[in-house]
């Protein structure tokens, strides 16, 4: 009878959460937008690189409010919201603009379960765009600025017996501001996009004991056999130890000890090496020990693999991965989704598009102005994808960025807007820092928003120099970081080159094709050159193709096809912006593609 009452309630409970949500708007949607539970979205663990076993998931339906900045929290609120959908977006229920004048409310109760008694809490949250102030049981637990990195608060200390109240106050100037953004518009058109404010990744509680882990940070060294790992770990003593397991499919492959704060090297010999073409990844377990007891432990893995540059037999600087010659190629990939907007609708999509690239014959991904969930990175480590991480544009209006661009001058920014670059800018690479699919850093693009090119460049070397530098991709060109990139729409192009460091074609392609029923807008669609079927998009690809290749045997040694997919007005994807058609012959681009990957085998 209990058993049958249970399931009752929760029949309940689902259908007056259905009730409460809708999609709105009559926009675009995806398929997985049908599959969507309000009880139970985007339900995965937010965090694979370093997991725990117990957590809470706050994603689901919260109160909403939008009211002009600067006033108090609302009395009442104006509906529900489906978190972490942003507040423009068909899946979040609202489809509402908030602007910079305005702050968008959010509200919602919570109970800490009986077993995490005595632990501290964390309160996550994957990613808010941009000025985020929570409040825990109506006191201001902790503030953050960024739109693409994840933050938390301990809130222990300010939990009550029973039901705890949070409130996020969010606000986001868009192109507004100087903030990093993307290709966030207030006024979407051509190559912007709708804005996406507040929360847009997933929201949870984490129990920790007072010693945990808060961070590891993984540098593999082939060369040597070698594999250094550090781990951050909060409120230690001198006497505290971390311990290290490495294994391979469950076998222990080395272990390693020592006090917390100093770096644990492991030798790796006989390395399984992680490419795009066998991605192997060993699963490492991390420890926090305490007087002979471990108080945190967290799942992990790591990979194996060299990311580096070198001249060839006939002098060309050619980009290696483990110490062989390795041409990049991959999709301009811009993370969009006309339903969620920056947000997959599930994690099934947020795989589907990787797969698909894979399944195109590419190698790479160019993330294009935006950062994604660290799921994201994760699919891309276990699936085999180099990934080159744009830094999301901002610091001028889109008329500067363009004006910057054809003008060729480094922009000038105030003091804040500088401070806040390096800021958002240095949190990304250590977030980012131990995925191993990461290849190439990418400080600005086409001149938007750029400045002190040299000094940035540099900058983002010294933090890692485990990686490759792209300084400005299509941007303006000055001598430093690894990389020359020149963008050519719509066929290839190779109108420099430098004999000093790699040479890449950072973006070309952009071939349209406009399927009706597959449209975010029926007029204005766009793509650099338009054809109307599939055949004579492939052609075309092929006929690009075929370019290319000749000119990776003049210099080139990387490449990005614009792009995975239809984004608003864009029309020049791959597959179409609704995920349900695919817009060229597969098997043809296939070929072609891997053909221009495995130019520089030898």
């Amino acid at each position: 009878m209990k058993k049958l009452v249970l399931s009752a309630g929760i029949l309940f409970l689902t259908l007056s959460a259905s009730a409460q949500w809708k999609a709105a708007g009559d926009k675009l949607k995806t398929p997985w937008a049908e599959q969507i539970n309000p009880q139970n979205v985007l339900p995965e663990y937010p965090r694979p690189i370093m997991e725990r076993g117990e957590w809470q998931n706050l994603n689901g339906l919260w109160d909403y409010a939008i009211l002009p900045a600067g006033e108090k929290e609302p009395n009442s609120f104006d509906g529900k919201i489906l978190v972490p959908f942003a507040v423009e977006s068909s899946l979040s229920g609202v489809q509402k603009s908030v602007g910079d004048t305005k702050e968008l409310w959010y509200k919602r109760t919570f109970t800490v379960p009986a077993a995490w008694k005595g632990k501290q809490l964390l309160l996550h949250f994957g990613a808010v765009d941009w000025k985020t102030e929570v409040y825990v049981n109506d006191i201001k637990v902790g503030s953050h600025t960024g739109g693409y990195t994840p933050f938390y608060f301990d809130i222990s200390p300010f939990l009550k017996s029973g039901e705890q109240k949070l409130v996020v106050k969010v606000w986001d100037g868009t192109d507004n501001g100087y903030q990093p953004r993307g290709k966030q518009i207030n006024n979407p058109h051509g190559i912007w996009y709708t804005p996406v404010t507040g929360i847009w990744q997933t929201v949870w509680l984490e129990p920790v004991n007072n010693l945990h882990i808060a961070n590891l940070q993984t540098v593999p060294d082939i060369d040597k056999n070698r594999l250094t790992v550090k781990v951050c770990a909060q409120n230690s003593t001198a006497a505290d130890i971390v311990e290290l397991k490495v294994m391979d499919g469950g076998k222990l492959v080395a272990s390693a000890k020592a006090a917390v704060g100093q770096s644990l090297e492991l030798n790796l010999a006989n390395a399984k090496l992680w490419s795009p073409e066998s991605p192997f990844l060993y699963d490492m377990e991390v420890s926090l020990i305490r007087n002979g007891k471990v108080l945190d432990k967290v799942s992990s893995y790591c990979a194996m693999r060299k990311i580096s540059k070198a001249k060839d037999q006939n002098g060309i600087v050619r980009m290696q991965l483990n110490n062989k010659d390795y041409f990049h190629f991959g999709p301009l990939d811009q993370g969009w989704w006309p339903d969620g907007l920056y947000t997959a609708p599930s994690d099934e999509a947020l795989v589907y598009d990787i797969q698909k690239t894979k399944d195109f014959g590419f190698n790479m991904i160019r993330k294009h102005v935006k950062v994604e969930p660290a799921r994201w990175y994760t699919h891309c480590d276990r699936l085999g994808i180099l990934v080159w991480q744009d830094m999301p544009n901002g610091g001028s209006s889109p008329q500067w960025q363009m004006h910057n661009y054809y003008t060729g001058n480094d922009q000038i920014r105030t003091p804040e807007s500088e401070n806040n670059f390096r800021k958002e800018w240095k949190e990304i690479m250590d977030y980012l820092y131990s995925y191993p699919s990461i290849a190439v850093w990418v400080p600005f693009n086409e001149a938007w928003g750029q400045f002190k090119t040299s000094e940035i460049s540099d900058w983002t070397k010294a933090h890692d120099p485990s990686r490759l530098v792209n300084p400005a991709s299509g941007g303006n060109h000055y001598y430093t970081g690894d990389i020359l990139d020149l963008h050519n729409y719509p066929d290839p192009k190779m109108y420099l080159y430098d004999a000093e460091r790699v040479t890449v074609l950072g973006e070309y392609g952009g071939i349209g094709l406009p399927l009706e029923g597959h449209l975010w807008q029926t007029d204005k669609n766009w793509g650099y050159v338009q054809f109307k079927s599939s055949k004579e998009v492939t052609d075309e690809y092929v006929k690009y193709g075929e370019s290319l290749k000749t000119m990776i045997k003049a210099g080139f040694s990387g490449a990005v096809y614009t792009q995975t997919t239809d984004v608003e007005g864009e029309v020049n994807g791959l597959i179409t912006y609704d995920r349900k058609v695919i817009k060229i012959d597969e098997a043809r681009v296939r070929k072609i593609n891997q053909e221009i990957c495995r130019m520089l085998d030898k």
